[in-house]
């Protein structure tokens, strides 16, 4: 499956936002090239980009996440002769973490810490709703399963 540029009009739950217009789909979900982020980032030269990759690389990892699941570098073909140039395909949280060892100074990144705080925010809260029992039989185990706990922790504050 090739990579798609996912478009937004603005009119949808999307909001319009460029960050919107930029994210890609692949065959492992959603990313964002750091290539096309980097304007939206007020970087205008990539010589300056890797050096924010690679903090919010060493964030990644210190977090204990998998650097691997957030940043995958790639080989972007150039327009025209030359040599590919280097990319990043990177996650939401990759994004965030980019973001957020950006240039403070830059209103770009202020920008981008909360458009991908508050959609990371968003897309927790889906997944923690998509994950709630469905049915009223799950409901009662998931009860009676905290309230044995609360009892068990009674009791052992009895004791």
């Amino acid at each position: 499956m090739a990579d798609e540029i996912v478009q937004f009009d603005g009119t949808g739950a999307q909001g319009g936002s460029p960050f919107d217009v930029i994210r890609q789909v692949g065959e492992r979900g959603e990313f964002w090239s750091a290539r096309d982020l980097m304007p939206l980032l007020g970087y205008e030269r990539w010589d300056r980009v890797p050096e924010v990759i690679e903090r919010a690389k060493a964030a990644c990892s210190n977090a204990g996440n998998l650097v691997v699941e957030h940043f995958s570098e790639e080989a972007r073909k150039n327009i025209g002769a030359g040599r590919p140039a280097q990319d990043f395909h990177l996650s939401r949280y990759g994004c965030f973490l980019v973001a957020m060892n950006g240039d403070p100074r830059k209103p770009e990144i202020a920008s981008a810490q909360t458009y991908f705080a508050v959609k990371t925010r968003q897309a927790e809260l889906q997944d923690e709703a998509q994950a709630k029992p469905q049915s009223r039989a799950d409901l009662l185990i998931e009860m009676a399963l905290a309230y044995k706990e609360h009892e068990d922790r009674l009791n052992a504050i009895e004791q």
